[in-house]
């Protein structure tokens, strides 16, 4: 009885142990992952997010919940990942939109990226400026850069926020165009490329998996995509390289992140996680249909890179003008 009742004591202390180790929480809980995603339905990252979702699951052990939670260009999702516990069960997929912040708001409540854990750099996805066809007749960059020169601040563009990377790549266009146009921000991508579809705004640049479709199906045209080469996801559209913008390559890359002070063990699972999760040929498959480029960067490559990106950001910032507000 006596070693019953030992043993038996010695299993509880070691469940409560499991519970209350962060390091072990992950692995040991049936609870969900939960991704948080500080961008609406419709963007590329919430595109990504879900294309990976079963299969982060199966790789995590647990089931995976997709959350949207959009809003200030992402500060309102990124707000309430960094409020959560660093216990590996809350999570997020960021864009680069994170370290533009910094450059392009004069108040953040969190610090970026010291409030948080990035995990790895995941890949990049293309971006391409798009038009709607009933308000702009150009069908290339040259064609559409005289429209815009001939009417200054006569067409508006959407971005999913003041300070989102679809912003400061719309400002960086106009300014190497040398041309003008009227900022139009969004809550998010989803509401803008609805009203670019209805054309209430006339052009905007955006995460190719998010336009894709209304590409194929003629309701926007692309005039060109915004990097060094063009996308085997949509060969056909000439780059802005290509059109003689020589100085125009825009990217946007999309990362993995936690709250602050996960432990090396969470870390390295979810890292482990990733790799499993977009090798897994359906994953693969739907990655290169979006465009997305897979290249995981480890851990210490992320923390790293999230440093040199701020700075990046900031000079591009400064270039396009933007004032913080």
């Amino acid at each position: 009885m006596q070693k019953t009742t030992t043993r038996r004591t010695v299993l509880a202390a070691l469940g409560s142990l499991a519970l209350a180790a962060p390091g072990l929480s992950l692995a040991q809980s049936d609870r969900p992952v939960k991704f948080i995603l500080p961008n609406a339905t419709g963007s590329g990252v919430d595109a990504i997010t879900r294309a990976a979702a079963p299969a982060l699951g199966k790789a995590l052990g647990a089931s995976v919940v997709v959350e949207n939670q959009a809003g200030a260009g992402g500060v309102v999702g990124l707000q309430a990942l960094a409020k959560n516990a660093a216990d590996g069960f809350t999570l997020s997929v960021v864009s680069n939109n994170v370290v533009i912040f910094p450059s392009v708001l004069k108040s953040l409540p969190f610090d970026m990226p010291g409030d948080f854990t990035p995990i790895a750099i995941v890949g990049s996805t293309p971006m391409v400026l798009v038009v709607n066809p009933q308000k702009v007749t150009a069908t290339n960059s040259r064609d559409f850069i005289a429209a815009l020169k001939a009417k200054p601040d006569g067409y508006n563009f959407g971005s999913g926020g003041n300070g989102t990377i679809l912003h400061l790549a719309a400002e960086m266009f106009l300014d190497e165009a040398k041309a003008t146009a009227r900022h139009i921000p969004y809550k998010g991508v989803g509401p803008m490329v609805t009203d670019l579809l209805g054309g209430q705004i006339d052009f905007a640049v955006v995460a190719l998996p998010s336009v894709h479709q209304h590409i194929k199906s003629g309701a926007l045209r692309a005039v060109g995509m915004c990097a060094d080469k063009r996308t085997a996801a949509a060969p056909e559209i000439a780059t802005f390289v290509e059109q003689g913008l020589s100085g125009y390559v825009m990217e946007a890359w999309f990362a993995v992140i936690g709250p602050k002070g996960m432990s090396a063990a969470n870390v390295k699972k979810v890292h482990d996680a990733l790799l499993a999760a977009f090798n897994d040929p359906a994953v693969k498959e739907t990655m290169a249909k979006q465009g997305n480029t897979i290249n995981i960067s480890t851990t210490e490559q992320a923390q790293k890179g999230f440093r040199t990106e701020l700075a990046k950001y900031a000079a591009l910032v400064k270039k396009a003008g933007i004032q913080p507000e």
